[in-house]
């Protein structure tokens, strides 16, 4: 007879924010909109909705085409950084950019994955938010990880027009996941699942991030 597996399931939180008409986008960006395109009734068995939005819907994650020409889509990237162990650091209320003393205090055999919470309440809001100073970013790509993510709409300020954090993500080969919801989540070491969708040309994906209670 087959053992029985007692061991608890490990705990799971949801870090991705709803997705429908309310959430924000990049001002000009294409807004959320969602159409019954089939309709259950007599003569057809199923709903079918029409969805449009931008790719930076909810939580994302940017592939390097949207910040240059001639780069990797969505549907090309390796999923391998969007899933495995990871560290949440709590960089609370440290103004309009993370930089590096924000998150010294926990650098020390760090995961290949960083998630910066700045917010005590997440918002996808555009008017105010904090984003990473590059230097913030060059310091975690000499610890060697391979993806950062942060609890609002940019690594870069809204008004940015050179997007310095998107080019050094580039030129590190650092993966990012924008737009998570970490209110609930304490700081220290988790599994991220955040895996994006095979959108073949698309400059960034919607991902369902989830992080899981270590084993």
């Amino acid at each position: 007879m087959p053992a029985t597996n007692t061991s608890a399931p490990r705990k799971l939180w949801d870090i991705s924010p709803p997705v429908d008409e309310k959430a924000a986008v990049f001002p000009g960006d294409t807004a959320y909109s969602q159409t019954l395109h089939f309709s259950l009734a007599p003569g057809c068995p199923v709903n079918v909705n029409s969805i449009t939005l931008s790719p930076h819907t909810g939580a994302h994650a940017d592939a390097p085409l949207h910040y240059a020409n001639g780069e990797a889509s969505a549907g090309e990237l390796d999923l391998a950084p969007y899933l495995g162990p990871c560290r949440v650091i709590h960089c609370m209320d440290c103004g309009p950019l993370v930089r590096p003393h924000h998150i010294a205090h926990m650098l020390d055999a760090l995961p290949p994955r960083v998630l910066l919470r700045t917010s005590r309440t997440a918002s996808q809001a555009w008017d105010s938010f904090t984003a990473i100073a590059p230097e913030t970013l060059e310091l975690l790509a000499g610890k060697h990880i391979t993806l950062v993510g942060i609890d609002t709409p940019s690594v870069d300020p809204a008004t940015s027009q050179d997007l310095p954090s998107h080019h050094r993500l580039l030129a590190h080969g650092l993966r990012v996941l924008e737009n998570l919801v970490l209110d609930k989540v304490a700081e220290g070491d988790y599994e991220l699942i955040a895996l994006p969708l095979k959108l073949t040309r698309a400059d960034a994906s919607p991902v369902r991030a989830i992080l899981r209670e270590l084993p």
